[in-house]
């Protein structure tokens, strides 16, 4: 007979030690998160089957004002095994020891895939005018393990978040991901599009430099992000925000967050905030000046992140969130050409799930957020 499942709250350590027996991990599932979103009360809990770990992740509270109720919010997460056949009593223990603690709701976003678009049915779709969406187009493989999870939450009463709704979604569901698995440089290279190759062959020509930074540099990444900022109009964080996120997660790992620059005679052309927790690697932040954008520094800074990925075990180079449209007129369509001449594919998550636990404070909520 199964022991019974059990939440617990757990220290930093014992998290971060379930953590380095797991493939991989979100970021946003790291014990140093918490530091970097120190607006969220935070705190870390752990599944036990007996007295064994079978799971671990960080929750965020947003506490009501004048009420001690609270948001808890488990982005890309939670890290415990989503093929379970006691995913439901997973979940439960979740929702009890939430609950015990005054949540008034839990979010949670799974971090398993559902559909999957290759490259190729990415092109199709874009140079057909019938089909705007993603989810227009038949995806080259329906995961079950996702679309399981969606059907188990589904069923136990959660409610999907979509960006039109009040309070929005926090993470992308769609994302764009290169991967690595079993793959050397070279056959990354041959699944790009003759452009990209091209473009990769000029940087080096070009002499285009990429070189890993440290904490010293995010001022001229900084910089760099805000120019981009204005020339795409959006707002950008400010300098503060990047150096607590690189001082925490460098201080709970060395290799877990870096700084790219490519440089020409001096000048940076382009700069990122690169994040990898075990065989999962991100493109987090990412900037480019408008001076020598010929000189395909963006490229360059892309293909070394790739490469540092794959000498570093990765099976995974996540390009981060796309929008849900392959539409020629959408205003994202450039940036979509961009990653998808990497060979990579269009990935579909599960996506970020409410479950009201105490249905009128989370109507109250729901609303309040709808009117801000």
């Amino acid at each position: 007979m199964n022991a019974p499942i059990t939440v617990r709250d757990i220290t930093a350590a014992e998290h971060l030690a379930w953590l380095r027996t797991q493939p991989s991990a979100s970021f946003l599932q790291t014990p140093a998160w918490a530091e970097v979103k120190r607006e969220w009360r935070a705190e870390s809990v752990g599944w036990f089957e007996g007295e064994q770990m079978v799971g671990a992740a960080l929750v965020l509270h947003r506490t009501l004002p004048r009420l001690k109720r609270s948001l808890a919010y488990v982005p890309e997460g939670p890290c415990i095994d989503w093929s379970s056949p006691r995913l439901v009593e997973l979940l439960r223990a979740l929702r009890d020891h939430l609950k015990a603690k005054g949540a008034f709701a839990l979010r949670l976003g799974p971090p398993v895939a559902t559909h999957r678009w290759g490259t190729a049915t990415i092109k199709d779709a874009i140079a057909d005018p019938a089909i705007r969406r993603y989810d227009e187009a038949v995806p080259d493989v329906v995961e079950p393990v996702g679309t399981a999870v969606v059907a188990q939450l589904q069923r136990l009463g959660f409610r999907h978040l979509s960006p039109e709704d009040g309070f929005a979604a926090g993470q992308p569901e769609y994302v764009f991901q290169v991967p690595l698995a079993g793959r050397t440089e070279a056959d990354v290279l041959a699944g790009m599009n003759q452009l990209w190759r091209r473009n990769i062959k000029k940087t080096s020509k070009n002499g285009v430099k990429v070189r890993v930074g440290d904490a010293t540099d995010l001022p001229a990444f900084h910089r760099t992000y805000v120019e981009t900022a204005e020339r795409d109009r959006f707002t950008p964080r400010g300098l503060e925000y990047f150096q607590r996120m690189y001082a925490a997660l460098s201080a709970e790992d060395p290799d877990r967050i870096r700084v790219y620059l490519a440089e020409h005679d001096g000048d940076v052309l382009a700069a990122t905030v690169y994040i990898r927790v075990g065989e999962h690697a991100w493109y987090s932040y990412g900037a480019s000046t408008s001076a020598k954008r010929e000189l395909q520094g963006s490229t360059a800074i892309q293909w070394r992140m790739m490469q540092d990925s794959l000498a570093a075990g990765a099976t995974v180079y996540d390009l981060r969130g796309i929008t849900n449209t392959v539409d020629t007129d959408n205003a994202h369509i450039g940036l979509i050409r961009f990653k998808v001449g990497t060979g990579g594919e269009a990935v579909r998550l599960a996506g970020e799930w409410d479950l009201p636990l105490n249905p009128l404070l989370y109507k109250a909520f729901d609303l309040y957020m709808k009117r801000r």
